[in-house]
């Protein structure tokens, strides 16, 4: 856990500011852009950086591991499903679980820490696993660490940002995210070119990034100051928050439903002709386009409104799900990868600043624990249906499906209809 310390009112940390409004640039062209990064605080910096690290890691392994587990262990693609759908549940419970814990005890930094060196000691782990259900016990572990710090991660960048700069600052957190997982793969093409096949030593070197990211945080990391504590009885209660946020959520339900986990884009993409060598190098495309998506899609959150931004990011995705499951040819695979990078670019920055626009800042991280919970509990029922409809009818049928019911959520959210200044509460 981290070393105690004592809210502070200085770096990292920024009161609540009217928005400039909405349609209206924070400064001028690129000098307006470049001074807006100039004023995001420490805190977000850090654990943008510590993202990155932690992304590095993560994403030497996950473009590996649906071969991993299918073609080296011997699993199916259903295992493959209950793997992510598993970890991802427990992962996404947890945060509601940690993110109302951390408004209680109005202390963020002890969650990410802890998170993060969780994930830091499961993951190279994996150079040991034997079966398919070990894989299923340190990924498991892994999403157990994120569900532990994200969370509270996003409420510290939450609270240390006013709303003038908070799509900017989840954008950049989201950007640095990416980047990581766009040199992971890198990093990984190169050991395995060195060493073919030899999954399991790349495996164990991500203990490397995954500590690194964990000393940043640990030195580094400052508890913004906290806001008004929670009423006695509202601390989680999804009773508690207004009508626009609980809808949001429902949209967030029906979305999810049709979400596969990403080990599925990869799994289609070797069906049309991508080398296994060459995954990790798609991977690294997809993530620099994420990256740069999300830089530029959180300043546009600012002037633009999240919940518009979200509306046309859904609206991508179910184009993109189309897409893949009609895809029959080699150069569709980095057209549709292409085209699912502008959906990140779209969405992620808008969600999450969403979520500060719909609620009050006593209660930023049971709202974000809200947010991920939502998502969570379909995560396995959702991934076990896009398996099950793989498996059984094909990719046309599992990516329908998703795009259906991508369509279902945009509809959904077309109804929210967030008050800004609720972000100020």
């Amino acid at each position: 856990m981290a070393r105690p310390e004592e809210p502070t009112a200085g770096d990292g940390v920024s009161a609540e500011r009217p928005a400039a409004p909405r349609g209206v640039s924070i400064g001028a062209g690129e000098d307006g852009e470049a001074a807006t990064h100039r004023r995001l605080p420490r805190n977000v910096w850090l654990l943008g950086w510590a993202s990155l690290l932690n992304d590095v890691a993560s994403e030497m392994i996950y473009p590996l591991l649906p071969n991993f587990v299918v073609g080296v262990l011997g699993g199916s693609r259903t295992m493959l499903g209950l793997i992510e759908g598993v970890a991802e549940t427990i992962s996404s419970l947890l945060k509601l679980i940690a993110g109302g814990w951390s408004d209680r005890v109005r202390r963020r930094k002890a969650f990410v820490v802890s998170g993060y060196a969780l994930a830091a000691v499961a993951r190279p782990l994996m150079a040991v696993a034997r079966s398919p259900w070990d894989v299923f016990a340190l990924r498991t572990a892994d999403r157990t660490g994120k569900g532990i710090r994200t969370a509270p991660r996003d409420a510290v960048i939450a609270e240390s940002t006013g709303p003038d700069v908070r799509g900017a600052a989840f954008g950049l957190h989201r950007a640095m995210d990416h980047l990581g997982a766009a040199l992971g793969p890198v990093l990984a093409t190169v050991f395995l070119w060195w060493r073919p096949d030899d999954l399991r030593s790349l495996f164990a070197l991500t203990a490397v990034p995954g500590a690194c990211a964990v000393g940043l945080l640990w030195w580094g990391l400052r508890e913004p100051a906290p806001g008004p504590s929670p009423a006695a009885g509202a601390r989680t209660k999804l009773s508690e928050f207004a009508p626009s946020f609980r809808w949001y959520l429902v949209a967030l339900v029906l979305f999810t439903l049709g979400n596969s986990p990403d080990a599925f884009l990869l799994l289609r993409a070797e069906e049309l002709g991508v080398a296994k060598a060459l995954l990790p190098t798609l991977w690294f495309g997809f993530h620099v386009a994420k990256s740069g998506g999300n830089a530029l899609g959180g300043r546009l959150v600012d002037r633009l409104g999240a919940r518009g931004m979200l509306l046309a990011g859904w609206f991508v995705y179910a184009a993109v799900y189309a897409g893949f499951g009609a895809a029959d040819a080699l150069w569709h695979v980095p057209a549709l990868f292409l085209a699912y990078a502008i959906y990140f670019g779209l969405a992620e920055p808008a969600e999450k600043t969403l979520v500060a626009e719909l609620v009050g800042a006593e209660r930023k991280g049971a709202a974000y624990g809200w947010f991920n919970a939502a998502i969570g509990i379909v995560a396995l029922p959702s991934a076990v249906i896009f398996g099950a409809l793989y498996d059984r009818f094909g990719p046309p049928a599992a990516f329908g499906w998703g795009a259906a019911m991508a369509f279902a959520g945009a509809v959904t959210l077309s109804f929210v209809r967030p008050a800004r200044t609720a972000s100020a509460g």
